[in-house]
């Protein structure tokens, strides 16, 4: 398999950190962005804040004057939550433009590279609160239309050698997911009623299905949403 140039959004921690690792361990360059950089991420890392756009848009034409890029992850993820009587306008506008304007921003200065080289891979990461979680409308929604924007791109560039697909994990033992359900909470036990193996997923775990998607032999695979949540969404089908 050809060495490949992996740009990962919220590459510091977590899913983003995991996915990194692992494309390292199996000869890639992952290239990272987020607001700060770790000390031993395994590749070129890009300090900025994904919510300014200009600077967003300096950072990756830097990465595409490095040289081309072949995948694309966009896992950076912002949430906010509430009841629909409470949802803060402010709050549903950041989540949607983290979520989604990020991702757009992104490809958007990476596909010509792809399209020109007939060979892309794009995963957007998705959420299990799509289905239809409460209290999760800024979140959920935002996660809901990066699943439609992979479908209508992965049909727009199929027959470029470019897939889209997305991953859309259940409750992950991450910093964001334990702000919200502390280790041994009456929330944590709640929401894992709802999980049928009973468990948190791993980084790691989740790494391992979105390289998949990112490997030579998935070329025929595109526009699907894989969800990898213990077992979640057929409890919440």
């Amino acid at each position: 398999m050809a060495k490949r140039r992996v740009l990962i959004t919220g590459a510091s921690k977590g899913i983003g950190r995991a996915v990194a690792d692992r494309l390292a361990a199996e000869g890639h360059e992952p290239i990272g962005l987020a607001r700060s950089a770790p000390h031993d991420f395994p590749g070129p890392f890009y300090p900025v804040d994904l919510a300014d756009r200009a600077a967003t848009a300096e950072t990756l034409a830097a990465i595409a004057e490095a040289g081309p890029v072949d995948a694309v992850v966009n896992n950076v993820g912002f949430a906010r939550f509430g009841r629909i009587g409470s949802i803060d306008l402010d709050d549903l506008f950041l989540t949607y433009d983290m979520n989604v304007r990020t991702a757009v921003q992104v490809v958007q200065a990476v596909l010509p590279g792809m399209v020109a080289a007939g060979w892309g891979r794009i995963v957007n990461l998705s959420s299990l609160t799509t289905l239809g979680t409460a209290e999760r409308t800024p979140y959920a929604a935002a996660k809901a239309a990066l699943e439609t924007c992979t479908r209508i791109w992965a049909g727009e560039l199929a027959s470029t050698g470019v897939t889209v697909n997305a991953v859309a994990p259940g409750p992950i033992e991450t910093e964001m997911y334990r702000e919200r359900s502390p280790a041994g909470s009456e929330r944590e036990a709640r929401m894992l009623t709802a999980i049928p193996m009973r468990r948190v997923g791993t980084p790691a775990e989740i790494a391992h299905v979105i390289c998949s998607l990112l490997h030579e032999d998935a070329g025929y695979l595109t526009g699907q949403i894989v969800r990898v949540d213990g077992g979640g969404s057929i409890s919440a089908a």
